[in-house]
């Protein structure tokens, strides 16, 4: 699947590129390693078929945006078209403690420096192949449920898994929104925080890659990392960043209607959901009408 990503960089100019290998990790769009003979090699990305024009430059928005009102370190964006993204390279991360506490450090951080008044973004942008909506808002509850949760509902993959009970169900739960989560003001959130999304600097800083940016709950990134499988090393990770940032220890059990949002977006996107129904179906159990 290179081919496309090469005829890409070289139609772009990148005449010095000789190969692209496949890069492990993303979902949505193709991504490689390319190969420079005068240049240190960068990461590619394109999809087969662009959702819009927009969605490389949202994400480089995305990148600047953590980069500069979070100080988190993010790739340099060298090129940003409607069909292709370069990105300086990254590193895997290190499989030790320090380095998941290090990133406790950085998240906790973006979270508690970057407080806004209103929920939203100044413009739309993506998760995957899927338009985000974030349409300023100054009810947290409200955006959450019609914006991040209601939105999936029409999607046909989301259509064909989920029942009326399930549907009802999750109306059911974005109503009661307000007694299930706490209050809190919305800061910048990376918004597709799942683990493949953190990577290393070569000195072993953390990194981050492929945003979905809004001002959001700081809870939603943390639900990102706490549901999609960390690593044994990252154990320390959750106490660091509770503690940093004073969270209450109810915390776990908000995690899985927060990472809703997540499980219903890769159920709209994917024809394997990787158990995302099945988690869905779990959490919106105890909000299913009563037979």
């Amino acid at each position: 699947m290179t081919g496309p990503l090469l005829e890409r960089v070289r139609r772009a100019g990148l005449h010095d590129v000789v190969s692209v290998a496949p890069a492990a990790g993303g979902l949505a769009a193709l991504a490689g390693i390319a190969t420079r003979r005068d240049a240190p090699p960068v990461f590619v990305k394109a999809f087969a078929d662009a959702p819009a024009e927009d969605v490389f430059a949202a994400e480089a928005e995305g990148l600047a945006a953590l980069r500069e009102l979070g100080d988190v370190t993010t790739p340099d964006v060298l090129l940003a078209t409607p069909d292709l993204l370069v990105l300086s390279m990254l590193e895997p991360r290190p499989g030790d403690e320090a380095f998941w506490e290090r990133f406790a450090h950085v998240l906790a951080h973006l979270h508690r420096s970057t407080v806004h008044h209103r929920f939203g973004w100044h413009r739309d942008n993506w998760l995957g192949r899927r338009r985000q909506i974030n349409t300023w808002a100054d009810d947290g509850f409200a955006f959450f449920a019609e914006r991040r949760l209601l939105r999936w509902l029409g999607e046909p993959r989301v259509d064909a898994a989920l029942d009326a009970g399930d549907r009802a169900a999750l109306e059911r739960l974005c109503d009661r929104l307000p007694e299930l989560l706490p209050e809190r003001p919305p800061c910048l959130t990376h918004g597709d925080l799942w683990t493949q999304n953190v990577l290393s600097t070569p000195d072993g800083r953390p990194a981050l890659i492929d945003p979905a940016v809004s001002y959001l709950w700081a809870e939603v990134d943390l639900a990102h990392v706490w549901t999609t499988a960390p690593p044994p090393e990252a154990r320390r990770f959750f106490a660091v960043y509770a503690e940093l940032t004073s969270l209450d220890d109810g915390w776990p059990v908000r995690m899985p209607i927060l990472q809703l949002r997540q499980h219903l977006a890769v159920l709209a996107q994917f024809d394997d959901d990787w158990g995302a129904a099945g988690l869905i179906r779990d959490t919106l159990a105890p909000f299913r009408p009563l037979r």
